[in-house]
């Protein structure tokens, strides 16, 4: 109660004080950032490995998990991997540190796979190697 007590004492005061809340409105919403999404800096490297005719469960033995032993090993700043074997296509995501230098990752990713060609079944294409973050990639929901 003490508030409206000082209201009806000090009228001006409170008017004045509405007035620059409507006066810095303005100043207030153009300085206040728009983006809804923040820029998320965790570089991400797919692989992408296509071949015909295999089931998933031999592109995860043949392809995917070979993939991601070597990768582990030959490639530095990795924070994880994921993969995901289709009918004829595995997709292996390696998530580097927010500090790692792409480009030296993106040559060893690129090494490693083509390296592993030779051991992968005959008629075996390079692998797509697609680099991008976190923050540019849309992300929907699929229901």
């Amino acid at each position: 109660m003490w508030i409206v007590a000082l209201a009806l004492r000090r009228p001006y005061t409170f008017v004045v004080m509405a007035l620059l809340i409507v006066l810095l409105t303005p100043v207030v919403v153009l300085r206040t950032p728009t983006d809804i999404f923040p820029e998320i800096n965790i570089p991400v490297v797919s692989i992408v490995w296509n071949y015909q005719g295999l089931s998933p469960k031999e592109m995860s033995d043949r392809i995917t998990s070979t993939t991601e032993r070597g990768l582990t090993t030959l490639v530095n700043d990795i924070d994880h991997i994921e993969s995901q074997s289709l009918t004829g296509v595995a997709v292996v995501k390696v998530f580097f540190r927010p500090r790692a230098n792409i480009p030296t990752a993106l040559a060893q990713v690129t090494a490693v796979s083509q390296t592993f060609l030779r051991a992968l079944p005959p008629g075996s294409t390079p692998p797509l190697v697609i680099q991008y973050t976190a923050s540019s990639v849309r992300f929907c929901k699929s229901d």
